[in-house]
């Protein structure tokens, strides 16, 4: 397992090492996982390859799965101990 502590960490882990899925958080400081995600599919039209990307927060709103399915991730969890808003 890898762990980066903000979206543009995660860009520069995904640029040296290959993974078969992503876990997402949403709400990371620098570059969020929206942003994050959008600039992987923005690589991927050039590389044609395709990377899950599964978000992951434990703040869920009412259109956070929406949005995240609209930045371009596969799948979207919550934190079971997240409010149901």
């Amino acid at each position: 397992m890898t762990v980066a502590g903000n979206g543009k960490e995660a860009l520069a882990v995904l640029e040296r090492q290959s993974f078969d899925l992503v876990f997402m958080d949403v709400q990371m400081p620098e570059m969020d996982g929206l942003e994050a995600t959008a600039a992987i599919r923005d690589k991927e039209k050039r590389s044609g390859k395709h990377l899950p990307v599964i978000a992951m927060t434990a703040h869920a709103m009412v259109g956070d799965r929406e949005r995240c399915l609209a930045a371009g991730m596969d799948d979207y969890l919550r934190s079971l101990s997240a409010p149901t808003n």
